[in-house]
């Protein structure tokens, strides 16, 4: 494990992919819209404060004073008052100019001697900019789901989330798990963009270890969103989360910053997958949805949510470069290049309470080995317990599949093998996965 902090989450996390029974759910509006408020008088702006508005109250001040006083000795208050004003003026100047030379210097200090400075965000483009990009570039996205109870009774309802343009030929990144339903069951999946048009979403591939999956509607002249660096993100960083909340109030943006970096999050799946936090509100539907950055780059997608009482802020990323990779082999492959594969099943059922009654050592223990697989030609066996990876502790099933992905297809590394009392080291070369 390396200095990454691992978070589970197992019954919290992926709450955004939204199912609505058919008795629950209502039409969802088009755009939200809030009530209308009712318009306030307009009251006079307050002056500026700076030089000029101190002199100008500085000037109320003595012409008031000379009204009450009265009229005479008029031109000898003039002027004096403007000699004041004209001296008050300078020294305004002065005391400005001195200021900013001191903050300067000490900047200056600050830089040279190594400690970093604070900086306001600086970039070419504003929110609404980045809003009004990011109606041209997030789609929602929705299947129709038909379940029968065990009564026989049928329900409907709709699994919703959302995802982002990557190609101006109709190539649509989102989470798997928002798809995940459509794609088991060979559903319709439904995708719609802003301006209120529908597309027939096809499933060009998914990875459900990254929780990716790479959609293609039939469209031509799309806006792609620009992907951006997600390596060179800083705890603190401005980020915008743009999505279908709840399923229903489509397309909004909400506001935030990077929490932290390197949270791997263990999944009800038992996948570990390595995400960023952000504090930006997230909600059922922005699954799939982009993080942008401060250039309107898209450094991230909305995956994950901690929801309990009493918690706040705590929504989860995957950063984008994790994705650029897996999302190219998706769509010229149609599945992931290079991954590695030994070919066993695992005894998920097996944990501490079989280690200690049988007297067994904590790992993965084989529930069978694939003929033909780099296991078999280890010389791994039904009923081994895998407690190693190379380097990697293993004590249950999802440790080992957490180790497998640490190497790549034709790696070799060792493997520590619990085996009749026996402790054995054996050495495997990986294979490459394929789909089924």
């Amino acid at each position: 494990m390396s200095d990454r902090e691992e978070i589970e989450f197992h019954t919290t996390e992926y709450t955004d992919a939204h199912y609505e029974s058919a008795d629950e759910s209502t039409v969802p509006p088009r755009y939200y819209t809030p009530p209308e408020k009712t318009p306030k008088e307009e009251k006079p702006r307050a002056k500026k404060s700076g030089s000029s508005g101190r002199v100008a109250g500085i000037i109320c001040a003595i012409l008031v004073a000379a009204l009450l006083g009265g009229f005479c000795g008029a031109a000898f208050i003039g002027s004096r008052l403007n000699s004041r004003l004209d001296a008050l003026e300078a020294s305004l100047s002065e005391r400005e100019a001195a200021a900013q030379q001191t903050a300067l210097e000490s900047a200056k200090a600050e830089e040279d001697a190594g400690q970093p400075m604070v900086k306001a965000a600086v970039s070419g483009v504003s929110p609404s900019d980045i809003y009004e990009q990011a109606t041209r570039q997030v789609v929602g996205i929705r299947t129709e789901i038909t379940m029968t109870n065990f009564f026989g009774m049928t329900t409907s309802g709709a699994v919703s989330g959302s995802g982002f343009i990557i190609s101006n030929d109709g190539y649509i990144l989102t989470n798997y798990h928002v798809v995940e339903e459509a794609y088991e069951r060979k559903l319709d999946i439904q995708v719609m963009t802003y301006d209120g048009t529908a597309y027939q979403a096809s499933i060009v591939g998914v990875e459900a270890a990254n929780d990716v999956a790479v959609l293609k509607i039939d469209a031509e002249g799309l806006t792609p969103a620009s992907l951006g660096n997600s390596d060179t993100i800083r705890v603190g960083d401005i980020i915008y989360a743009v999505g279908n909340p709840l399923g229903e109030l489509e397309f909004s943006m909400s506001t935030g910053h990077v929490s932290a970096k390197d949270r791997v999050i263990t999944t009800q799946e038992s996948e570990s997958i390595n995400m960023f936090q952000i504090d930006a509100a997230v909600n059922e539907g922005n699954s799939g949805g982009p993080v942008f950055d401060t250039n309107g780059n898209v450094i991230g997608i909305v995956t994950a949510k901690y929801s309990d009482t009493g918690v706040e802020g705590l929504g989860f990323a995957i950063p984008i470069n994790d994705i650029k990779a897996i999302a190219d082999d998706l769509i010229n492959k149609g599945y992931v290049t290079g991954k590695a594969y030994m070919g066993v099943s695992i005894e998920t059922r097996y944990n501490a309470m079989y280690s200690q009654y049988y007297g067994m050592p904590l790992g993965a223990y084989i529930e069978n080995v694939t003929v033909g697989s780099a296991a078999e030609t280890a010389g791994l066996q039904k009923g081994d317990i895998i407690t190693a990876m190379g380097e990697y502790t293993v004590e249950d099933y999802s440790d080992l599949k957490t180790a497998l992905r640490h190497f790549s297809a034709f790696d070799t590394t060792e493997l520590t093998v619990y085996r009749a009392g026996e402790e054995l080291h054996l050495s495997i070369t990986f294979d490459e996965e394929k789909p089924e």
